[in-house]
Formats: structure tokens, sequence, C-alpha cells
């Protein structure tokens, strides 16, 4: 569900943007302000649309998490640990990495902002912090704010109550995040990884994965149930099956649903859903790499 909040004059905007964001101290601006949020949550992924008319400054204390964000229109300068940032139409960013304080101005801003924890940061990739505010390159950026539209705009409203839907969809969008913005897992693996890397390590994730697919389970899950770190399982899996573990949990997924569709166990588009495709039309195209025919075919065959 939607909410969207209003508000007027330059106090009222200020208190809005600080319970949204975090404690702020307004340091000036048009008194003359309107402000309009949008709010909409995927699972632990929060959507803010945010749309201003309005000039102004703040001094804010550190986020208690990710501030992701697109320009559609207006200006925003952040400006911290130092560095001064100047961000206008078009462009992505992070607004500053949690434990950073910052000032802002802002003069009628219209952006998409994303909203990510930390916590929900490690499920995907093991203590990685961001360490860059601007995309990698225009393309990965072009790529990550796709991704966020794809989510909010068609997934989020039709399958906010599919828990695996949501699951992976925001999965998806935190690894797209990730491969978008600098940050401390674009390295090498360790010597320690290396070493954990090793079959009896990926056993235990292939089974944990094969015990579990039905529910909704993350790297961290997987890596925790293999016993090592996130980083050496997905060595594992790239060094003995050249797959990463969220493939091979797609494939057996997939096999999982390719019994339902032999057994009737429900439409494809109910089955596709139940095994974590928002879209029947990617779940068939992975179905027939697969299986070599459509879902449809397998269905009607039984």
């Amino acid at each position: 569900m939607e909410q969207v909040v209003e508000a007027t004059g330059l106090d009222a905007a200020h208190e809005l943007l600080s319970a949204a964001y975090g404690r702020m101290r307004l340091n000036g601006g048009v008194r003359s302000a309107t402000l309009r949020m949008a709010t909409r949550a995927l699972g632990r992924v929060r959507f803010d649309e945010v749309n201003g008319r309005i000039g102004l400054e703040v001094d804010s204390e550190p986020p208690g998490a990710y501030l992701f964000g697109h320009l559609t229109g207006g200006r925003i300068c952040y400006r911290s640990d130092g560095e001064e940032r100047r961000l206008v139409a078009g462009d992505a960013f992070l607004a500053v990495p949690p434990g950073s304080s910052y000032t802002a101005t802002a003069q009628d801003p219209q952006a998409s902002m994303v909203v990510l924890s930390q916590a929900l940061v490690d499920e995907v990739a093991e203590d990685v912090r961001f360490v860059g505010c601007s995309p990698l390159s225009a393309r990965a950026a072009a790529a990550w704010r796709s991704t966020c539209v794809l989510l909010h705009d068609e997934l989020l409203p039709v399958f906010g109550s599919n828990r695996l839907v949501v699951a992976n969809a925001t999965r998806l969008l935190v690894a797209t995040t990730l491969a978008t913005f600098p940050n401390t897992g674009l390295v090498d693996p360790t010597a320690a990884d290396r070493r954990d890397a090793r079959p009896q390590a990926l056993r235990r994730a292939m089974a944990f994965i094969e015990d579990n697919a039905a529910s909704d389970i993350t790297a961290a899950d997987i890596a925790c149930a293999a016993r090592v770190s996130i980083r050496a399982m997905q060595l594992a899996f790239r060094r003995h099956l050249d797959m990463t573990p969220m493939s091979y949990l797609r494939s057996v997924r997939l096999s999982c649903a390719h019994d339902d569709l032999k057994s009737g166990n429900g439409s494809v588009t109910a089955i596709a859903a139940r095994w974590g495709y928002a879209r029947p039309s990617v779940f068939a195209a992975h179905y027939r790499a697969a299986y070599g025919v459509s879902p449809s075919q397998t269905l009607r065959s039984r």
C-alpha cells in the first residue's frame, strides 16, 4: 500500500524529511515550501517518491540506512567528509554512507529514493560496505534505475503478497545496487575464502538449497548452512559447478515447478509465482531453456 504525506511550509517539510531520513537541523530556506512524499514498501526495501517546490539547507546526523536515489528534476548538493557532490536531473546517487553526517541543499527536488538497511545488504554479500556515492558507469546506473522502476511499478503492486517473489525481487535489487555503486565487495576472495571453497562446503550448501527451495532463503542462510563465508561459498559454486548459488537455487525451483506442471498442480502463472517468478514470460524462457518445451506444453501433456 502506498502512503502519501504532503507538507506545507518549511518547518513541516523539514519534519517530514527528518522522519524519513534521520534527524536534521534546518539552516534556512524558502518559507513558502511544499513537499509531497509517496512511500511504498517491498518487503524490507522502501521506495519514496519525493516532489517539492522548496528550497532549503539542512545539517543531518548520520543516516541509519543507505539512501540511494535518482534525481528526475531540480538540484541537490551533498557535502560530507570534505567532499561536495552537486546532483542534477538524471543523476543516480548514494546520499552518504551510514556513519557520515552531511549538509544538504535542495532546490525543487524531484527524486525517486530507495532505502536499504545494512542488514539486508549483509544477506546478499557478507561484510560489504558501500564506499562511493557515484555509480561505476552510466550503463550500470541505467540498469539500476530500470530495476527500481520494474519493482516499484510492476512487481510490487501485483505480487506484494507473494513471499518468494518479494524475496527474489529484493535480492535482485540489492545485487544490482552492489554491482552499480562502489563497495568493499568488489575485491578478490581472500586466502581463507579460497581454502574454504571445498567440495564438502559445496555439498552442504547444495543439500540446504534442495531441502529449503520452497522457503525464502538468502545467500547468508546458504553460507551459514555450508559453515563458510558468503564469499567462500560463492567461490565454491563457481569453482566446482561454474554457477552462482542463486543460479543453483533457481534451477532447483525450476525443477520443482516442472514437477508441479507434470502433476497439474495449478496454472502456469500460479506455479511460476509459487516458485518465485513474478513474470510468466521469464519463467517460460527459463523453462524452455531447461526442458526444451513451454510450461503450457508440459501442463497439457500430463
